[in-house]
């Protein structure tokens, strides 16, 4: 099985919405402070399906807009990355997938070493990321890739959803 990485056009914008967000969460990061360092803890929790609606973003391709990359496996779209240079000068990883049956392959892992790549020829002083402390298989992904856990907000979700329990985790790869 080979995983090819490549960038994407204009004509395959409609095929980013392609991609499946289903995941079952049996676990999460509880986080706390230790010597002025965020770290965190993985927890099991009661299983539940999680499921993100696809976005409806239909890209303008502009030098302002993200750089996409699809990864392919035997031909078949397997996974997802959309770069962007973020306000503070980083790059920024604005969303990353990968499809249910392609999963623990190593796409989501070459998908972000790809991101970085790009990035590093860009000229950014580093990547930045945000995901959910339920998501721990992004986060274990995140931090084996050198990222560091840098804040998070227990509230920026509850406009979408008031009782939603989840916590955005933002993380940093600095060059």
């Amino acid at each position: 099985m080979e995983i090819t990485i490549r960038k994407i056009g204009q004509q395959e914008s409609p095929q980013t919405k392609s991609f499946s967000r289903k995941s079952m969460v049996n676990s999460r990061l509880v986080l706390s402070i230790e010597n002025e360092k965020l770290v965190s803890t993985i927890i099991p929790v009661e299983p539940y399906e999680r499921n993100v609606p696809a976005e409806d973003t239909e890209y303008g391709f502009d030098d302002a807009g993200p750089t996409v990359f699809f990864a392919e496996m035997d031909g078949k779209l397997a996974g997802r990355i959309r770069m962007l240079k973020w306000w503070n000068q980083f790059g920024y990883v604005e969303d990353l997938v990968v499809n249910p049956e392609y999963r623990g392959l190593g796409i989501g892992r070459k998908l972000l070493e790809h991101g970085i790549q790009w990035a590093r020829e860009n000229s950014f002083p580093g990547v930045m990321l945000e995901t959910q402390d339920d998501n721990v298989p992004a986060c274990t992904l995140y931090q084996s890739c050198g990222f560091v856990l840098s804040g998070f907000d227990r509230n920026v979700y509850k406009a979408i959803n008031p009782n939603t329990r989840e916590t955005a985790l933002y993380w940093y790869l600095i060059f």
